[in-house]
């Protein structure tokens, strides 16, 4: 398959913060509160307050944001902003529905899904199961593989749906908001911790797939539009409040080849920088509808 996009490579920058509060005896004992519920309604509270406003511009020029590609607006709060809408043209759309375009913006990184029902994610190995809380529905993908969009604070924060479809099952699962930088994954089993959301959908091209967005520290809330009934493709489907989220996409078996240059990357080490509707991959030749 033909690369049809630059690939950027990023590489794990973690902060002083970050390693203060994973790898310090004394900052894994502040972040065991800062993890807790009361604390994120807290600081949830206040990030939707007018009082947040203050934090905008701050934000704006830490992460280098490209502001001449969202829409004009007045924000009432912090989170008002950080869920702003993009324009229409600033991501371009491809028309090709056997083409998999990127659900959102992210540092893509793409597995294969073992016999042994577990993953890799940056160093550490994940149960597919424990993931999607269901060792039946876990069998299902034996063999396909996991494409893993990880969104910083400089991406869109708004999700879709890749394909045409029909939703059979939706599960919200309860977890610990928990960050979902890299060095969180050394010490962590990040993912089993979070809260998240798993949307199974019957695809026109991709077959069964699993669309899973996962909380993260601290607020990182999702709001998910639908969970039943038929999808668009490119259909909004949510966006995530503040805080590092990631969506991952499951495919089945002989559903989906993955552009070579993210598997590449992946076996690097190295992240693949996306923005929606970029293609990732296509629709496999000669498989069975």
């Amino acid at each position: 398959m033909e690369t049809r996009f630059r690939t950027k490579l990023i590489t794990e920058n973690d902060s002083w913060s970050l390693n203060f509060l994973y790898k310090n005896p004394i900052g894994r004992f502040i972040l065991k509160g800062l993890i807790q519920p009361p604390l994120t309604k807290v600081a949830g509270a206040y990030l939707n307050s007018s009082l947040s406003k203050g934090m905008i511009n701050r934000f704006i020029k830490q992460n280098k944001l490209q502001m001449d590609e969202y829409e004009p607006m007045t924000y009432r709060s912090f989170n008002h902003f950080f869920m702003r809408e993009i324009k229409p043209e600033a991501r371009t759309l491809s028309e090709d529905k056997t083409l998999l375009s990127a659900p959102c913006d992210g540092k893509v990184t793409v597995y294969p899904i073992s016999a042994n029902q577990t993953f890799k994610v940056k160093h550490s190995e994940y149960a597919l199961s424990e993931l999607l809380d269901s060792t039946s529905l876990a069998k299902e993908w034996q063999g396909g593989c996991a494409v893993i969009f990880r969104l910083t604070p400089d991406d869109y924060h708004h999700y879709y749906f890749i394909d045409e479809g029909t939703i059979l099952a939706h599960q919200k699962i309860a977890g610990v908001f928990h960050t979902v930088q890299p060095i969180a994954i050394h010490n962590e089993p990040v993912f089993s911790r979070n809260s998240r959301e798993v949307t199974v959908i019957e695809t026109e091209n991709f077959g069964k797939i699993a669309q899973i967005e996962v909380g993260a520290l601290m607020v990182g809330k999702i709001k998910n539009l639908k969970n039943s009934g038929n999808c668009e493709r490119f259909e909004k489907k949510g966006w995530f409040e503040f805080g590092g989220s990631t969506v991952i996409l499951l495919f089945q078996e002989n559903q989906v080849t993955i552009d070579p240059e993210i598997w590449l990357n992946t076996e690097n080490n190295l992240e693949t920088i996306v923005k929606f509707g970029q293609i990732v991959g296509e629709k496999m030749e000669g498989r069975h509808e």
